[in-house]
Order: structure tokens, then sequence, then C-alpha cells
């Protein structure tokens, strides 16, 4: 291996790090706030990526029918819950149904007016996003005080319940969408493509933003109340089911935003979200699903290592990549302090 190969991987695993760096925040923050591994966050990214796949071949997505089905479930969900109460009813109904019912409407009329790449970005975005609000009621909502191991365990269900959907109302066939932009720069003797460069940068933006979302909003100083302690977060007025649907649409946000940067470089299937969720999670897990810089800095690992195995021995980069998580695992079972759960 010489330096312009080893140069090309390092920045191959860069771009892959970058893209786990968003799914192993997303993690930590639905983990910190409700005690869930969210085990379906790689669904949204592969929703995204066949949801504008579907729009630039001109096609009615079958995001359509995945947010009509979540959100007349939900709605059907809200009425047997507050049937004797209309208007918590419909305030409930506000915040779990209709989003997925509106971004169902825009999805369609996107696709009926052809309307240009940016808007159909946009659509993509928001249709994904708007999945989050009635995925948790659906699945997370009821069981929200169960032990972690029930937690675990729905939402292992609801993964399996979303890749069927995903195979039912996107079919079998994988999809790559176009780059937004392909412009190659040299730095130094390297060529770098301009869809890396917008990956880093959007990252590095994505992450700020987080940043400052968590620190000065308050929603996002909700959020750390209740990761912090659930109990004092309810006594001053803050609701954990808001706090949980918030944390499971800003992932689903985050997933969205991922599948616009990995479309145009891997083709994706309504079954590929599971491998790269789960390479992000072996980056959240190296920060405990607790700190984010860790996990960050553990899922950019984790696209490194990925990289220069695929050089070295392709036929085991996967299994190398998931093999991390023992030794990770096995170390903080031997420094963590552990406590009986109430």
């Amino acid at each position: 291996m010489d330096f312009s190969i080893a140069a090309l991987l390092a920045q191959d695993g860069l771009t892959n790090g970058a893209i786990y760096c968003l799914l192993a925040l997303a993690l930590v923050l639905v983990f910190a706030v409700t005690r869930v591994i969210f085990v379906p966050q790689g669904e949204f990214v592969a929703f995204t990526v066949l949801t504008l796949a579907a729009f630039e071949q001109n096609k009615l997505p079958g995001t359509v029918w995945l947010l009509l089905a979540l959100g007349v479930t939900a709605a059907v969900a809200e009425v047997l819950t507050y049937r004797s109460d209309v208007r918590r009813m419909l305030r409930a109904m506000a915040g779990s149904a209709l989003p997925s019912m509106v971004a169902a409407a825009l999805v369609w009329g996107v696709h009926a007016m052809q309307a240009g790449f940016v808007l159909q970005v946009l659509a993509t975005v928001l249709a994904v996003t708007a999945m989050g609000p009635a995925v948790y009621r659906l699945a997370f909502q009821p069981v929200a005080t169960a032990p972690v191991l029930t937690l675990l365990i729905v939402s292992v269900a609801v993964h399996f319940v979303l890749t069927g959907l995903g195979l039912l109302f996107f079919g079998a066939e994988g999809a790559r969408t176009s780059a937004f932009t392909n412009e190659t720069f040299s730095i130094g003797g390297i060529n770098i493509s301009g869809q890396s460069l917008l990956v880093y940068a959007f990252t590095a933006v994505l992450v700020v933003a987080m940043g400052l979302f968590f620190k000065y909003t308050l929603f996002g100083k909700a959020l750390r109340a209740t990761a912090a302690n659930r109990t004092g977060a309810r006594l001053v007025g803050v609701s954990p089911n808001f706090a949980g649907s918030l944390s499971i649409t800003l992932a689903a946000a985050i997933g969205a935003m991922s599948g616009l940067l990995i479309g145009p470089i891997t083709t994706v299937y309504y079954d590929s979200g599971f491998l790269v969720g789960l390479k992000g999670f072996v980056g959240a897990i190296v920060g405990g699903l607790a700190s984010y810089p860790i996990a960050a800095a553990g899922a950019i690992f984790v696209g490194l290592i990925e990289s220069f195995s695929s050089f070295w021995a392709s036929a085991y980069k996967e299994v190398i990549v998931f093999t991390l998580i023992l030794p990770i695992l096995l170390w903080r079972s031997l420094t963590t302090h552990h406590h009986e759960e109430e």
C-alpha cells in the first residue's frame, strides 16, 4: 500500500464515518431521552434514498402509502385512548397522526406538480421526518415506562415491521440518487470529490446545529432535562411523551439527512438501513450511549476501519467492523459500576 492508496482509503473511510457519526448521535439522543436502543434508525436512511429516487424517476414514492398507514393507525390509537375527551384526542392527533397525513399530501403534491430537485429533496426530508411522531406513538409511548429489555424487544419488532413495510411499498429493487455535485478538487496531490466534501461540511454543520439546539433552545433544554432526570423533568412541566416523540422525530430527521448524503454513494435497498444503522450503533457504543463527542469519534473510527479492511480483507470487512464491539463491551463491563434498575 502506497500513500495514494492510503489517502483514497482514508477519504472513503472519513466519508462513511461522517454518516455513521450522524447515526451514532441520533442513537445516543434517543437512548438518553427514552432508554430505547433505536434499532430502526437505519430504516429512515433507506426510506429517504428510495423516496428521492422515486421522485427522480417520476414515480409516486411508496412513502405516501407508508405515511398514510402510520397516520391512520396513530389516529385510531388516539381515538381509542381519548374517546371520552374530544379536546385531548384532537390535540394528541395533531402531534402524532397529523404530521404523517400532511407529509403524505405534500409528497403527492410534489409528484403531481413534477417539481424540481430542490422541492423533491425538501419533500423527502419532511416526509421521512414526519414518520417519527407516529412511530413513537404506536410503538414506544404505550411501553414508555417498561424495562430497557422490553424497550429493546419492541425496537427490534419495529425494525422488522418497517423493513416489511419498506418491501411492500418500495419493492425489492435498489436505488441510487443523483449526486449534489460532480466537482472534483485536488488538495496536496490528492483528488477529493465534491460529494465527499459536502458530506464533511454537512456533518459538521449538523453537529454544531445540534449542539446549539440543546444549549440554547427551550425544546433542547427540555430534552436535556428528561435525559438527566425523567421524574424531575416531569415535575417541572416537561412531558415525557413529548420529549420521547421529539427525540425520535429528531432521529428521523437525522436519518433523512444521512440518506441524502449516502444516496449518491451507494445503492440502497429496502433492507439496507439495518447494516448502516448497526455501524452507527458500534460508534455509539464506544461512547457508552451517553457521550456525544466520543460516539462521534467512535463512528469515524468505524468508518476508517471499514475502509482499510475492505483493502486488506474485503470478504471480512463487516466481520472486522462488528467484532470491534466485543472488546469495547468487555472494557465497559469491567470499568462501569452497575446498578439494579428500579
